[in-house]
C-alpha cells in the first residue's frame, strides 16, 4: 500500500472512530437528561443541518453563505404552516378566539381580520404536499440564486452579501406580513401533528431520535457526495476554478448545486426544529442566526462533517451554561470562547485531531554496497566545487 493510501484509510478511520463516539454520546442522552434538558439537546441537533451544509458548501466548495438562515426559516414555516391548519381545524387544540369567533382560521388571522385562508396556505392542510414543499422549494430557490449569480462571475464576497441580505429581506418581509405569518410573534401555539399529541415527553424522545437519525444520514449522505466524481469536482473548483474551466466543466453548475444541498439541510433541520420547538419565529431566519450557523461550522472545523456537529453541541452548551450562571456577561464569555477558538483552533475542533498528525513507518533503508555507492558518488557530486561541475559537463 502507499503512503497515500495508508493516509487516506487513517483519514477514514478517524471519521469512523468520530462518527462512533457520537453515537454513543448522543443514543443514551435522553435517557440521562430531564425533559428540559433533552428538548434543549434536540433543539441543539436541528441546527447541526445547517452547520453540516455549511461544510460542504463553504469548506470544501470555497463558497461562505452568510444567509442559510433563509433556508433554515423557510423549512420551519412550512411545516408551521401544516400544523398550525391541523391546530386551528380541531376544536381541542384551536386557539380559543378562533373558536370564539366561530371561525377555522389561525390564531393571527382572526386577530388582524382576515376573513378567508389565502389561497397559498391551503395546499398545506395535506402532509404530502407540506414535506414535497419543504424538500423541494428551498433547495430549487437556492440553485437558482446561486446558479445566476455564478454564471455572471458573481462570487467571493460579493456573494456572501448577497445572501446576507436576503436573509434579512426575509425577515423583515414576514413581520411585516403580520396577518398571513404571525408578524414578529412566528406561528405558534400548535400542539399535534397527525392528532398525536407534540407536548408528550414520550414524542418530544421519539422526535429527538428521529432528528438524530436523519442528522447521522445526512452526515454520511455529504460523506458519499465527498467521496464522489462531483465532490472531487467540487474541490477542484474551490482550488483552481480556471483549470477546471478549461478543463470543459461549468464551475457555476457544481457550485450552485452544493448551494442547493446546503440549503436542502437547512431546510430539514428547519422542519424538524418546528416539530421540536412548536415555534416558527422570524428570529430564525435573520443575520444573526444565519451568521451563528457559521460559527458553528468553523468551531468544529469547516472541512469536517463529524466536527461541525461536535461544534454545534459546543457552542450550544456553552451558550447555555453562561446564560444560567452567568446571566449578565454570558455574551462577553461567549465572544471569548470563539475569539479563543480563532486564534488557537483555526481548524476548529477536527484540528485538534489533525494535530496528532500521522506519519508513515520508516522502512528499513537499503545500505547494500552499490547502494552506499551511490549516495557517496551523489554527495561528491553535490559538495564537488562549481569549476570542476562545469568541466566534468563539458
Amino acid at each position: 500500500m502507499t503512503v497515500t493510501g495508508e493516509r487516506v484509510g487513517v483519514d477514514r478511520a478517524r471519521e469512523a472512530a468520530g462518527l462512533l463516539v457520537l453515537v454513543t454520546l448522543l443514543v443514551p442522552l435522553p435517557f440521562l437528561l430531564d425533559d428540559f434538558r433533552q428538548q434543549l439537546a434536540a433543539k441543539y441537533l436541528c441546527f447541526a443541518f445547517p452547520a453540516v451544509g455549511l461544510v460542504l458548501l463553504w469548506g470544501y466548495g470555497g463558497i461562505l453563505s452568510l444567509g442559510q438562515g433563509l433556508y433554515f426559516g423557510m423549512g420551519s414555516y412550512f411545516m408551521a404552516m401544516f400544523l398550525k391548519l391541523e391546530a386551528a381545524a380541531q376544536t381541542n387544540t384551536g386557539s380559543a378566539l378562533s373558536q370564539f369567533y366561530g371561525s377555522s382560521l389561525p390564531d393571527f388571522m382572526v386577530w388582524n381580520s382576515v376573513e378567508s385562508l389565502p389561497w397559498w396556505w391551503r395546499p398545506f392542510h395535506s402532509l404530502i404536499f407540506t414535506v414535497a414543499v419543504i424538500l423541494v422549494i428551498p433547495p430549487v430557490f437556492a440553485f437558482l440564486l446561486a446558479y445566476a449569480n455564478f454564471r455572471k462571475r458573481v462570487g467571493g464576497v460579493y456573494f456572501s452579501i448577497i445572501t446576507l441580505a436576503l436573509a434579512a429581506i426575509a425577515s423583515i418581509v414576514i413581520i411585516g406580513q403580520q396577518g398571513y405569518t404571525g408578524g414578529v410573534n412566528g406561528i405558534t401555539d400548535f400542539k399535534t401533528f397527525l392528532g398525536v399529541d407534540i407536548l408528550s415527553n414520550s414524542v418530544k424522545r421519539v422526535l429527538y431520535f428521529v432528528t438524530l437519525g436523519v442528522l447521522l444520514a445526512s452526515v454520511l449522505a455529504g460523506r458519499g457526495l465527498l467521496a464522489s466524481r462531483t465532490g472531487k469536482i467540487l474541490v477542484a473548483i474551490r482550488d483552481r476554478e480556471d483549470r477546471v474551466r478549461f478543463s470543459g466543466y461549468n464551475p457555476a453548475t457544481f457550485k450552485a448545486f452544493v448551494f442547493a444541498v446546503a440549503a436542502l439541510l437547512a431546510s430539514l433541520g428547519g422542519a424538524l426544529f418546528a416539530l421540536q420547538e412548536g415555534l416558527a419565529s422570524p428570529s430564525l431566519i435573520g443575520i444573526v442566526p444565519s451568521i451563528e450557523m457559521v460559527i458553528y461550522a468553523a468551531v468544529g472545523g469547516r472541512l469536517s462533517l463529524i466536527g461541525t456537529v461536535y461544534g454545534t453541541l459546543l457552542v450550544f452548551t456553552a451558550k447555555t451554561f453562561f446564560s444560567e450562571h452567568f446571566p449578565e456577561i454570558w455574551l462577553y464569555l461567549l465572544g471569548a470562547l470563539f475569539i479563543l477558538v480563532v486564534m488557537f483552533l483555526p481548524t476548529g475542533l477536527a484540528g485538534l485531531v489533525e494535530r496528532l498528525r500521522w506519519r508513515p513507518r520508516s522502512r528499513p533503508v537499503d545500505v547494500s554496497a552499490p547502494a552506499l555507492a551511490a549516495v557517496r558518488a551523489s554527495r561528491a557530486e553535490v559538495d564537488a566545487p562549481v569549476e570542476v561541475r562545469s568541466s566534468r559537463s563539458a
